[in-house]
């Protein structure tokens, strides 16, 4: 599947749904839905995008999941059953997460708030810090283990996995978001790293 510019461009401010099972015990929050992601109802859905590559370096799924035309019920299973929910601190599509304004990202983290509150994970990780230190008031904010909880859960920063992000490796993305996954309890395989 492919789009072109302008069919990307017509799911602009678009809004993806959660995805969540019943025994929700890490959260990954996303900044906010790209284009391609918007069109097809995936989160990290865009085909240069590490996140799912990085789930299965780490070990957390036993297969590399591809999102880039949306998710099937086998896809959705294989996260769900882990017990891995995503959500966005913004629910607006935009071509780059830089469209967002500030005010949108500290009304998010309430947002993420009330989410967490609902499922009650053991593990809330923000992926993207810049992102994270707006949303959140934490401008020093750090990637890794928070010493603050959000509702109650441990609160983890996680690089971005956008293939824009050159600062992490698709190998130091794992070994973090490994790291997390073992804080939630999840089963986990030997890391493929």
């Amino acid at each position: 599947m492919g789009f072109s510019r302008d069919e990307l461009e017509s799911f602009r401010g678009g809004a993806v749904p959660d995805l969540a099972g019943d025994d929700v015990r890490l959260v990954f929050v996303g900044i906010n839905p790209g284009l391609w992601t918007a069109a097809t109802g995936a989160h990290f859905a865009h085909p240069a995008n590490r996140f799912y590559r990085a789930l299965h370096l780490a070990g957390v799924c036993d297969e590399v999941i591809d999102a880039s035309e949306g998710y099937d019920e086998r896809s959705v299973a294989l996260l769900t059953g882990k017990g891995i929910a995503i959500t966005n601190l913004v629910n607006r599509a935009t071509a780059r997460a830089s469209e967002l304004t500030a005010g949108e990202l500290r009304e998010g983290s309430a947002e993420v708030e009330r989410k967490v509150a609902e499922w009650e994970p053991r593990v809330v990780a923000v992926v993207g810090v810049t992102a994270y230190r707006t949303a959140f008031a934490r401008p020093d904010a750090t990637v890794g283990r928070q010493e603050e909880t959000l509702g109650g859960a441990e609160l983890w920063v996680l690089p971005n996995p956008s293939g824009l992000n050159a600062h992490y490796q698709v190998d130091d993305l794992a070994r973090l978001y490994r790291a997390s996954a073992e804080a939630a309890g999840l089963a986990l395989s030997p890391p493929r790293t």
